[in-house]
């Protein structure tokens, strides 16, 4: 059952397995807001299990570009289009929120966003590659990010 995400009131539907459930529940909510804000877009999830395919590009993309893995369990997932962009979000038990930016147009941007939601370890898979940088967000708290460009074809 898809869940639109409501950004005003924060829930954690489809997230309560997680440990850090509030905090990734605030993580997907402020990945909501940017995407109302910035190109009107309303944010839908879905059960990880009922979209198999965009789970299972993102592990494909993070895969045959960085050789990683993720240990976790994913949650959620969801795919928007806009302003020539496919975006591809995937929630993680842990608390990880991946998302890979793919532009169409060919030369344009393409990257991998990590997320960590407040109070979750950095997952060992992406310790000793990544650093992540700190970001304050009323909805989740602190968010650490990271990203790396996408050069392959996909």
């Amino acid at each position: 059952m898809s869940y639109v995400v409501d950004f005003e009131h924060v829930s954690t539907v489809g997230l309560e397995s997680s440990p850090v459930a509030d905090a990734l529940a605030g993580l997907r909510a402020n990945e909501a807001r940017y995407f109302k804000n910035k190109y009107d877009h309303v944010f839908t999830t879905h059960p990880a299990e009922d979209v198999p395919d965009l789970v299972d590009y993102v592990t494909k993309v993070l895969h045959d570009e960085r050789g990683l893995v993720i240990a976790s369990k994913p949650l959620e997932a969801t795919e928007a289009f806009v302003d020539g962009i496919r975006w591809t979000h995937v929630f993680y038990e842990s608390g990880l929120a991946v998302n890979v930016l793919y532009t169409l147009e060919p030369g344009g941007k393409r990257a991998v966003g990590f997320k960590l939601s407040d109070g979750m370890e950095v997952p060992e898979e992406l310790a000793d590659t990544f650093k992540f940088a700190r970001q304050k967000s009323k909805l989740a708290g602190t968010i650490r990010g990271s990203y790396f460009v996408v050069k392959g074809e996909y």
